[in-house]
Parts: C-alpha cells; sequence; structure tokens
C-alpha cells in the first residue's frame, strides 16, 4: 500500500458491511423472479432492468429489517474515524438500515446518485474533500474493486463475507473486520 495515510474508509454496503444475499434474494423472489437467476454486485436499477422488474416494486417489497452485520462490523465501525459508504442499494433500504443499525458514515450514496447505474467514487471523494491516495476503499465484489481501480485508490476484500472468501480474490483480503483497523494504522 502507498505511504500516505488514510484519512477515510470508504465501505460498499451489501456483502461488506451487512449480510445481505438473503434479503436481496427474497425480494425478487417476491416479484416471481427465480432466485438462481439474481447475481450480486450490480447496481439495484441495472439488476431489476436485467430481471424485468421495476426498481419501485422492488423497494416496496424488500425487507429494510432483514439484515444483519456481518459478526465484528459494529466494532469495527465504533473503531473508525471518517469513513463513508457508496452504495449500490436503493436510498430507501440503505437509509432505513443505516439507522435501525445506528451507523453514521460521513458520506453516504447510493443508487440513486449515480443515476442507478454502478456506483463510483468520484462523488464520495468530492464530498469527503480527499483525493483518491487519503482513502482506502473496502468492498466484496469485482465492481467494487474496478471502483478503486478507476480512481486509484487503495482497495481491501472484506474476507469475512463466506462468498467473498470462498472466490479467493487476488490482493490484500481481510479476514475480520477487527483486522481492517491494524491497516489504518502508522
Amino acid at each position: 500500500m502507498p505511504d500516505a495515510p488514510i484519512r477515510a474508509v470508504i465501505f460498499d454496503f451489501d456483502g461488506t458491511l451487512v449480510d445481505s444475499d438473503a434479503a436481496l434474494v427474497a425480494a425478487f423472489a417476491a416479484l416471481g423472479i427465480d432466485p438462481t437467476t439474481v447475481t450480486f454486485g450490480h447496481a439495484i436499477g441495472e439488476e431489476c432492468e436485467r430481471l424485468g422488474i421495476s426498481v419501485d416494486d422492488y423497494a416496496e417489497v424488500y425487507d429494510d429489517t432483514a439484515v444483519v452485520p456481518f459478526d465484528g462490523v459494529g466494532e469495527m465501525i465504533a473503531g473508525l474515524g471518517r469513513w463513508a459508504l457508496c452504495s449500490n442499494k436503493h436510498p430507501r433500504s440503505g437509509a432505513a438500515e443505516l439507522e435501525r443499525l445506528g451507523w453514521t458514515p460521513e458520506v453516504a450514496l447510493f443508487a440513486d446518485a449515480f443515476d442507478w447505474r454502478h456506483k463510483h467514487l468520484g462523488p464520495v471523494l468530492e464530498a469527503l474533500g480527499l483525493t483518491a491516495d487519503e482513502v482506502l476503499m473496502v468492498g466484496d465484489s469485482d465492481g467494487d474493486r474496478r471502483c478503486a481501480v478507476e480512481v486509484g485508490c487503495r482497495y481491501v476484500w472484506a474476507g469475512w463475507n463466506p462468498r467473498t472468501a470462498a472466490a479467493a480474490p487476488s490482493g490484500v483480503v481481510v479476514d475480520r473486520p477487527v483486522d481492517l483497523l491494524g491497516l489504518l494504522v502508522g
């Protein structure tokens, strides 16, 4: 990792901070979509379009009480200074989940901030008033990694997600949320 100090951590939400796979699939299934056709890591607008349903219909059936943080994420967040969220999630469910969990990132941008297409870090960096070399992105998908590569920031994989760990991605993989705090020291 470059020598510049990390001033903020930018997280993906679904699959990184919260275990949401079942909740995401359940909403599609409630709309008649075969659960085996649902894929992860996409903008909700793009996935709804691919599956032939409306984003509004999806948001209506999504259960924002169903997701839970991965073990240790709450403690990790409590140990952070500045942190932000850059998510492909629908803003209604994302805001409700943040409120329910009591999490208050400095910046939280959801799918609507990216015109319902895949997220990108530019607006988050701008809102934080930071440059790419001052942040670390944490995610669980190739789409998250691409966001980091596009702006040139550091990236680590959320290996605490069993799906990510099973994929054995190349690069830095953090097995437990608390281990991320160790990367931020020094």
